[in-house]
Order: C-alpha cells, then sequence, then structure tokens
C-alpha cells in the first residue's frame, strides 16, 4: 500500500532512490473507523491527507441541517486549504464515510521530507496546483449545471461515488431532496432504456 504514493508522484515526474526514500521514511499511515470526525468546525486544520483506502466527506451545517461539499477517494489530497494556510478556523467538518487508511501530513512531517529531497518541494506545489484546479473544475461544473447535470456528471467522473455514500449525502452534496434524486436516477434509466436499439 505504501507504493500508491510513490506511484502518485511518478506520474507528474521519475523519483529518484533519495527522493522515494525521503518519502518512504517519513510517511505516516493511520486507519480511521466509519464515522470519525477528522476536522470539526472552529477546529483549526493541522493535518493533510492522501486518501489510501476509503472515502471521506466534507459538509458544513446550515441552520442545523449538514450540506455535503464534497467527497474524497482512493488517490485523492484532503486539505482544508484556508484554514490551514491562514491558521484559521474551519467552517467545515471532515468525517469518514467508510472505514480509511489514510498517509497524514503537516507542515513539519512536509519539512522534513523536503529537508532530505529538496526538489520535491517543487513536484508538491506542482500537485497541489493540479490538484485545485480539478477540484475548481468540478466546482464551476458543479454550480451552472442542473441537478441532473450534476448528477450525470458525478457518474462520469466518480461512477463508484453513487454505491458507497447513502443517498441523502448524495443529495445533498447535489443540492436536492433524496426524493428528488430518486425521480433523477429514474428518469436516467428510463432514458437509457429508451435510447436502447
Amino acid at each position: 500500500m505504501k507504493n500508491i504514493i510513490i506511484n502518485y508522484f511518478s506520474r507528474f515526474r521519475p523519483l529518484s532512490q533519495v527522493e522515494k526514500d525521503a518519502i518512504m521514511e517519513e510517511m505516516v499511515i493511520e486507519t480511521f473507523k466509519k464515522g470519525t470526525i477528522l476536522l470539526r468546525e472552529g477546529q483549526i486544520a493541522r493535518d493533510t491527507y492522501f486518501v489510501l483506502k476509503g472515502c471521506l466527506r466534507t459538509f458544513i451545517l446550515v441552520d442545523g441541517e449538514e450540506r455535503t461539499t464534497n467527497f474524497f477517494t482512493e488517490e485523492q489530497w484532503v486539505i482544508s486549504a484556508f484554514s490551514h494556510a491562514h491558521e484559521k478556523p474551519s467552517n467545515h467538518y471532515l468525517v469518514c464515510v467508510e472505514d480509511c487508511t489514510l498517509i497524514v501530513g503537516n507542515e513539519h512531517k512536509g519539512n522534513k521530507v523536503f529537508e532530505k529531497a529538496p526538489k520535491l518541494e517543487e513536484l508538491s506545489r506542482l500537485v497541489l496546483e493540479i490538484e485545485l484546479g480539478k477540484q475548481q473544475e468540478v466546482m464551476a461544473s458543479h454550480l451552472s449545471g442542473s441537478p441532473e447535470q450534476r448528477y450525470l456528471n458525478l457518474m462520469h467522473s466518480n461512477p463508484d461515488l453513487l454505491d458507497r455514500v447513502p443517498q441523502y449525502q448524495l443529495a445533498s452534496y447535489l443540492g436536492i431532496k433524496p426524493e428528488s434524486l430518486s425521480r433523477i436516477r429514474k428518469r436516467i434509466v428510463q432514458k437509457s432504456r429508451t435510447n436502447k436499439p
């Protein structure tokens, strides 16, 4: 499982043995049970996570109701960027939707890796920019599309998520009620049957 992160970084550029060793030596892997809250509203985010196995969810509370803002699955970074960078209280919660195996990092651990392999700092910045860019694209399409289009986008980009998270959380993420999600699913199934030759 440790090689997952090495393979991930190697997609962006080949890693030297020194860089691989630095990552492996400082890597901290932790497991968390389903339902574990990793960050609460009002806490300052100190840790970042890389998902080896499992699914996490971020949500905010609006008038006491949970509004899901994102899901994270295998080989995704989970960074509460504003809170982490500015040491400001988080405005959201981060919770494990499934049992999770995560690489847990923080500034201290990152600095130790960069001391051993300085070029990894530049690579880490590149990876972060790419991941944030992907999230911005998802957010833009999420805000501009209809609920049905948002669901279709999710079917295309992360189809296994549809079976991994409870329907009420999925509906919350799409900005609709669970009964509306049921109707959308039925419509899509009917369309696919109609369009079959």
